[in-house]
């Protein structure tokens, strides 16, 4: 079973990383973006009947930090 984590940092944390890439945006004449934000994506393959209580237990202590992140997850 294929399952994706997307990892997003919660709003109001501040996202040095997605502050470059706007920048950099910016210098390369690309205008209108209004701000940038960065994440990520992890892409799980799972014994099939993986239960949603066991992908959730591993975002939280292994995939997200909780306090700064968000995280959903997807079944491809």
């Amino acid at each position: 079973m294929k399952t994706r984590v997307i990892v997003t940092l919660k709003p109001g944390v501040l996202d040095p990383q997605g502050k470059a890439v706007h920048h950099a945006l910016a210098g390369l004449g690309f205008a209108g973006v209004n701000d940038v934000r960065i994440g990520k994506i992890v892409e799980l393959d799972l014994a099939d009947g993986t239960d949603a209580a066991q992908i959730d237990e591993m975002c939280r202590k292994l995939l997200a930090n909780t306090v700064i992140e968000n995280f959903r997850i997807e079944t491809v």
